[in-house]
């Protein structure tokens, strides 16, 4: 294999301007981009901070003790949060996750789950609130989040073997407090749990078959994801991913599996269920099996910033606006316009383009607005 070579650069960019349009772009909840694609999910990272340094995400060479993270000036408030998202639900969406780093770090979490658990859609439904989390802190903040009006979590967790996942988190973390976490969000009643498992060849590729033994007959949904190009300081090599297709085989194998149909439209995961009725999995296959012309996500950065991909280098400025004395209707017009204009679809192109294509295109970091 070829010698990692990690960036060191800052990957937060310039940002685009949120501007007003001409022609103002009222919220009917039918928003739509240049590609026809509804926007239904926003993912909300409220911090870039995260206490797990996986090289997949959070290298320890780049972001060491010294590393410029965001003054809590720049981060958006609770409040602003809350009322961004009112406009996203008026565009449409149904689902909000929120994300970091490691979310649970945010000081008095359920305080704003509190104010999102308020939000409705234009016909009166509550809106669908998730969080994905390393499970770290989860044991102590489940019943607080649930009561504070959170459906569901998902859990980050790449591996059982306590040696494999120490490594992969490069903290020294013992998995056994992960599993707790979990345990304390099924007992909570943040259910389904999900589980969601970073594949990476070479590296913890021989725990496939103990998490889908360990997950069986649970209630908890294990997901298997592809390790993705995402940003630039991962280090990412296409030898190191292990096709989806292959992860099904092997628990199949074992564990015989029975396609089902998605769980929704723009579903990421592919959904396989046991055939005794054992519960089922996922495979997420962002890099062999590019899903972004169903793909209705839109991504808020901790300082409200606007992604229209997780593979973008720029976010749009929603902050500027928010702090500037916009009005409810002025938002809502700023982001129904940049979602007009979204024509994003990164994973399909990738396949063609050329080795170099990306050569000195700097893409955000996933620890920076989600997964």
């Amino acid at each position: 294999m070829a010698e990692r070579v990690i960036p060191l650069v800052d990957q937060r960019q310039a940002p685009l301007a949120a501007r007003l349009p001409a022609a103002p772009v009222p919220a009917t909840g039918r928003l739509t981009d240049a590609l026809q694609r509804p926007l239904r999910d926003l993912r909300i990272s409220v911090t870039d901070r995260c206490n797990f340094r996986c090289s997949y995400c959070m290298p320890k060479e780049v972001f060491h003790k010294d590393y410029p993270y965001l003054p809590h000036a720049d981060l958006l408030t609770f409040e602003e949060i809350t009322r961004l998202a009112r406009q996203f639900v008026a565009h449409g969406v149904r689902k909000i996750r929120l994300t970091g780093g490691e979310p649970l770090l945010r000081k008095n979490i359920e305080v704003l789950v509190a104010q999102l658990a308020q939000l409705r859609t234009p016909g009166g439904e509550p809106v669908e609130l998730a969080l994905t989390t390393n499970g770290s802190l989860l044991a102590r903040k489940a019943r607080a989040l649930k009561d504070a009006g959170l459906h569901r979590v998902t859990v980050s967790l790449d591996g059982l073997d306590d040696t494999v996942f120490r490594r992969m988190n490069d903290v020294d973390f013992p998995v056994a407090e992960v599993l707790a976490g979990i345990d304390a969000a099924q007992g909570a009643g943040l259910a389904p749990v999900k589980v969601n498992m970073v594949v990476k060849r070479g590296t913890n590729e021989q725990e496939i078959l103990p998490m889908a033994r360990h997950f069986r007959g649970t209630g908890t949904v294990l997901r298997f994801i592809e390790y993705m190009d995402v940003g630039a300081t991962n280090g990412w090599r296409m030898d190191e991913v292990l096709p989806s297709a292959e992860i099904v085989r092997r628990v199949d194998a074992a564990f015989p599996l029975q396609a089902l149909e998605p769980a929704a439209p723009g579903e990421t995961a592919e959904r396989w269920a046991y055939a005794d009725g054992a519960g089922e999995i996922g495979v997420i296959s962002s890099v062999t099996q590019a899903f972004c012309g169903s793909c209705n996500r839109a991504r808020l950065s901790t300082e409200g910033r606007l992604y229209l991909c997780l593979f973008a280098s720029n976010g749009h400025d929603l902050r500027s606006l928010l702090r500037g004395g916009a009005s409810d209707a002025d938002l809502a017009s700023a982001i129904g316009h940049i979602w007009q204009g979204r024509g994003d679809r990164y994973s399909e192109l990738r396949g063609q383009l050329a080795p170099d294509a990306g050569a000195g295109r700097r893409r955000v970091e996933m620890s920076y607005i989600g997964g």
